[in-house]
């Protein structure tokens, strides 16, 4: 079944002029936060807007969402809170250096990279710093206490910032991006500037995993609700590596959902079932279900702009959407 063929659920969204390259996006409850590349921050609810000057003359560069807050770091050198009434404010700041990592916490504590200098502070304010080698390039918290992971050239550092222990080192040679725990915490993946995924498996013995023959980088990594899925753009479809057993994917092929002749620039899994939205460089957005493979048609290609950004809400029920060109949206399952 193609994009063109699949049942459609277009008439389920509601539309939202974001106004600018939406380059991150969390959901505060029910309202959708969207970052933007002019610094800008856009609350939409119930089919009203408000714009919020997160970043005045700067571009949001990162976003995260814990449901409650939404963390914006932008090209100022600010790390930036924004709530769903619309307040705003400086969470943190550095100088000389973009804020292009960030990292959340479930009991509210933050991390953000700031060149070499990775700097954690936890729920009660008190604030850690550690610095790597080389540019700390992905960041992120482990499942359950606090633990980060952070990736950078040949490798990714694992830190307890509130432990005085000497953090760990996972090695691998070349260039690591982006950085995300299995949600059981038995591994770690590194997406690599070689077109390639790598991966740890902690749990027992460091063993590396090599995810390998993809056309262009992976920027976008998503597990399902129970780990033992991890979705992955970068192809002409969404390819989807096997988690469920001890040794991960080695030797087992992943699966390849979605193909159409654009690239996927975003994948989302639903928070509780294995259906995944799927973001392709051309604008379309499908819904996939893992079980059978059926696919559902959310937003056709335009071939203007593509997805690049996507969040699914907490229960479920609304997929939220962004786009380079400014166009933006908020799916409503039926």
């Amino acid at each position: 079944m193609t994009a063109g063929t699949a049942p459609s659920l277009t008439q389920n969204i509601v539309p939202v002029a974001a106004g600018a390259h939406v380059t991150a996006l969390g959901w505060l409850k029910d309202t959708v936060a969207f970052g933007l590349g002019d610094g800008g921050v856009v609350l939409a609810r119930e089919g009203e807007t408000h714009r919020v000057e997160a970043h005045p003359d700067a571009g949001v560069l990162v976003g995260l969402s814990d449901g409650e807050r939404f963390l914006t770091g932008g090209d100022d050198g600010r790390v930036a809170v924004t709530g769903a009434d619309g307040s705003t404010k400086t969470l943190a700041e550095t100088k000389g250096a973009w804020i292009d990592s960030l990292a959340l916490s479930g009991n509210g504590a933050f991390a953000y990279g700031a060149g070499k200098r990775v700097v954690a502070r936890d729920d009660r304010g008190r604030e850690k710093i550690l610095d790597v080698l080389t540019t700390a390039r992905g960041l992120a918290f482990a499942p359950k206490g606090y633990r980060l992971a952070i990736a950078h050239y040949n490798g990714v550092t694992l830190w307890f910032p509130n432990v005085e222990a000497k953090p760990e080192g996972l090695k691998w040679k070349g260039s690591h991006l982006d950085v995300t725990w299995s949600p059981d915490a038995r591994f770690v993946v590194t997406s690599m500037q070689e077109n390639a995924l790598h991966g740890w498996r902690l749990v027992p013995d460091k063993g590396h995993m090599r995810m390998s023959g993809y056309p262009s980088k992976t920027r976008s990594l998503s597990w399902s609700h129970d780990g033992k899925w991890l979705a992955t753009s970068g192809a002409e479809a969404a390819i989807v590596w096997p988690f469920e057993s001890k040794e991960g994917p080695m030797g087992k092929a992943p699966r390849e959902c979605g193909v159409r002749p654009a690239k996927v620039s975003r994948v989302a899994f639903h928070p509780n079932a294995y259906v995944l939205a799927v973001g392709y460089e051309d604008g379309c957005i499908l819904l996939i279900r893992l079980a059978d493979a059926s696919e559902l048609l959310v937003r056709p290609a335009t071939k203007e702009s593509g997805i690049t950004a996507m969040a699914w809400d907490k229960a479920g029920r609304h997929l939220a959407f962004g786009c380079e060109d400014g166009r933006a949206g908020i799916l409503a399952l039926p």
